[in-house]
């Protein structure tokens, strides 16, 4: 707990040794999302997801923070990588708030920092919507840009192009993209191990799971009751699993050696996937 110089309280971080245990092996990849929930103090909500080898999103550890401002989630990272023995992940995924960037990059100077994709680009319609050739032309070339690039330089001519044929060289939104395009665009990223993942879409689907515990007027002593119990849910969603990869055999679809070793070898849901 974080406590103010009048002893009230200002931050929560938790993790139980479930999620302790899980970041050792699941921990090269975390999303960190604040959106989620706020509760009746004002202390927004912020989970650390990752992701385990049942393609579920698990909970990492979690903190209610009274701001949202760059010595906050200083406190928030570097209680949290204590709680995870000192070792960082090789690769975070957050939304584009400024506090966040600055706090990564004190805390985690040597990690990969990626933007979500997604939250980038649903602001698209929003910020280039205005433009008479937004349909006809600037949305299906920023897509292909950005999605289909193979090589850096590659990028780079087609977003100079994409400027000079519909003159958005002075959109300030682009600008900022620009300056910043080694965060989201994915042909900067693709030398990092991202366990599939662009987007906050974990964080997302851990948000969903824990409203069927808590809402935004649930108070602090049943928020944390609540959370114990998403947490044993969690849990027992994951023995499932576990008992279902060593109970349940998924047939080959070929005759290869080599999909008969990822069958041994594999949890369900991961050989389901190279199949």
């Amino acid at each position: 707990m974080d406590i103010d110089d009048d002893g009230r309280l200002k931050n929560i971080f938790w993790a139980d040794p479930c999620s302790s245990a899980a970041y050792q092996y699941f921990g090269d990849v975390v999303t960190f999302d604040i959106s989620y929930l706020t509760n009746r103090y004002g202390m927004p909500f912020a989970p650390f997801v990752g992701v385990n080898h049942h393609e579920q999103s698990i909970l990492l550890g979690a903190g209610l923070i009274s701001s949202e401002d760059t010595e906050t989630f200083v406190w928030l990272f570097e209680t949290w990588l204590q709680c995870m023995d000192g070792i960082a992940p090789k690769a975070i995924i957050t939304d584009q708030n400024r506090a966040t960037k600055h706090a990564i990059a004190i805390v985690f100077p040597k990690i990969q920092h990626r933007f979500c994709l997604w939250h980038i680009l649903k602001k698209v319609p929003k910020k280039l919507g205005s433009y008479g050739s937004y349909k006809t032309g600037i949305k299906n070339a920023l897509m292909k840009y950005v999605y289909d690039t193979q090589r850096v330089d590659e990028f780079e001519k087609c977003w100079d192009q994409l400027l000079t044929t519909y003159n958005l060289h002075e959109n300030a939104w682009l600008q900022s993209l620009y300056v910043e395009r080694e965060h989201w665009v994915p042909v900067f990223l693709k030398e990092c191990f991202w366990v599939e993942m662009s987007t906050m879409q974990r964080s997302e689907s851990m948000n969903i799971f824990f409203d069927d515990y808590v809402h935004s007027m649930t108070n602090l002593k049943k928020f944390v009751d609540q959370f114990d119990n998403a947490l044993k849910k969690k849990i027992e969603n994951e023995n499932i699993a576990d008992f279902q990869s060593f109970n349940v055999t998924i047939n080959c679809i070929s005759r290869s050696l080599i999909e008969k070793r990822f069958q041994k070898l594999y949890t369900n849901a991961k050989f389901k996937e190279v199949q």
